[in-house]
């Protein structure tokens, strides 16, 4: 997905800038960047971060780093941030988000006059260029900004930097957050409302959907009013977000133990342990065994001083090769045990399956799968969740296809995506089969949507429901 940070600041920010963007880098695993105005204009550093903490890469930009305003990103795809030279003068502009008409926007910039765009490795263009270009077209940059929010199909969420302090901007429907925060002489922008609280940042609001702002060191500034209509991403909170972050109010940690409270409700059977999957699936399963009674356990410990994280190489046998290596058993935990499983969710299933036959391959009598959100039926198409080019990549499609075969009615997903009906009944316990899982019960949409506490309104649930 990938995180944004920025600093206006009457002092040096580039301390502040360098923590607040590396405590981001649980959203992004392959790029790192910052951007400083100071003495010599905009200096701008990136670096590949795959297999090196942010940390370790920019130490010595920092060092060499000065200046008072300054942007940083952690990106799973793209360099960044880029700085841009046009007619509204010289700027460096980050992004968090997704373009699914790219090919349309780029080929608009032909037509009217755009000569070329710069080819990232792969042949690729860099999504944030072309926001830049789409800026660029209008007379001012919150004019290019609105411009830009509207042509684009899906999400962004930017940081523009310019001499006179940041332009921060959230995507139309407010799918991705941005919050302010404010210390004396500060003011800094985030993904993450946790990310500035260390560094002596108090929080002072979170941008609305759709809005954009004007921020420098004595003050933020309103220079597009929020819309009305938000749609954030529900995913947030049951994978994404750190557990020491809040979206719209709601703590990501506490959202997790409702997640499992709630699950544990519904639930009938009697495991000897309840365990989370590491990381994102810990919390659940501390709301699940403090509403059931069940004792909490870890029957396997995330070895993490080495590995990165699971889904960082670009192939899949290496992604789940990875998952595995990191996962080392408790033997007194697992061995004649029977075991109930939270994970944040099942995507392709591979791992998953991985997970269970390394348990039983311990010793593991029983293994259930609690899932804590609903069977993925939809692949994103307004974040960039995963790598996945096919929503054939997930199990659950797989499942269908063989039941209905390729082609499959909008009706017909919409009965897999009811708990209720015979065919969600059906497409669990053939994936439960295919995954070699003692049960499985996933978490049901309307549970999920309780757990987070928002109006059903204003979340975005399409990787579940197929409704925007």
């Amino acid at each position: 997905m990938g995180g944004i940070f920025g600093v206006a600041s009457k002092k040096s920010c580039v301390f502040d800038l360098f923590f607040g963007t590396d405590y981001h880098s649980h959203l992004g695993t392959r790029r790192g960047g910052m951007a400083v105005y100071g003495p010599g204009g905009i200096v701008r550093a990136i670096h590949n971060i795959e297999n090196s903490p942010f940390r370790t890469k920019f130490e010595r930009d920092v060092e060499e780093m000065e200046g008072t305003l300054g942007i940083g990103c952690i990106s799973d795809h793209e360099p960044q941030p880029l700085i841009v030279r046009s007619h509204l003068g010289t700027y460096a502009i980050t992004t968090v988000g997704r373009i699914n008409n790219l090919d349309e926007l780029v080929n608009m910039c032909y037509k009217e006059g755009h000569a070329h765009f710069l080819e990232m490795s792969g042949g690729a263009i860099n999504a944030t260029e072309l926001v830049a270009s789409l800026i660029d077209r209008c007379d001012s940059l919150v004019e290019g900004i609105q411009y830009a929010q509207q042509v684009i199909e899906g999400s962004m969420t930017m940081l523009l930097l310019t001499p006179k302090g940041l332009l921060a901007a959230r995507d139309k429907v407010g799918r991705t957050p941005l919050v302010i925060g404010k210390k004396q002489d500060a003011f800094c922008a985030s993904f993450e409302s946790f990310a500035y609280l260390n560094l002596g940042y108090e929080p002072y609001r979170e941008l609305g959907p759709g809005e954009i702002v004007f921020i420098g060191p004595d003050g933020v500034e309103t220079l597009s009013p929020p819309g009305d209509k938000m749609k954030i991403c529900s995913f947030l909170w049951i994978y994404y977000g750190y557990p020491t972050s809040s979206y719209e109010g709601v703590n990501v940690e506490a959202m997790r133990y409702r997640c499992g409270d709630m699950l544990a409700r519904r639930d009938t059977v009697q495991p000897d342990s309840v365990a989370g999957v590491p990381d994102s699936g810990t919390a659940h399963a501390v709301g699940y065994a403090n509403r059931s009674g069940i004792p909490f356990a870890r029957p396997f410990i995330k070895y993490t001083p080495t590995w990165p994280r699971s889904f960082m190489p670009t192939h899949q046998a290496n992604r789940d090769l990875i998952a595995r290596m990191k996962l080392i058993p408790v033997d007194a935990l697992i061995r004649g045990k029977k075991l109930l499983l939270i994970d944040d969710s099942i995507v392709r299933g591979t791992q998953m399956r991985e997970t269970t036959e390394f348990l039983y391959h311990s010793g593991a009598k029983e293994v259930h799968i609690r899932p804590a959100c609903p069977p993925l039926l939809f692949g994103c198409k307004y974040l960039n969740f995963s790598r996945s080019t096919s929503e054939m990549d997930l199990i659950t499609r797989r499942v269908i296809a063989r039941r209905d075969g390729d082609k499959v009615s909008a009706q017909r997903l919409a009965e897999y995506a009811d708990p209720e009906s015979a065919a969600y009944a059906a497409m669990v316990e053939e994936i439960r089969k295919e995954l070699h899982f003692t049960s499985l019960r996933y978490h049901r949409l309307d549970d999920m949507i309780a757990s987070i506490g928002l109006e059903p309104c204003k979340l975005c649930t399409y990787c579940w429901s197929g409704r925007e």
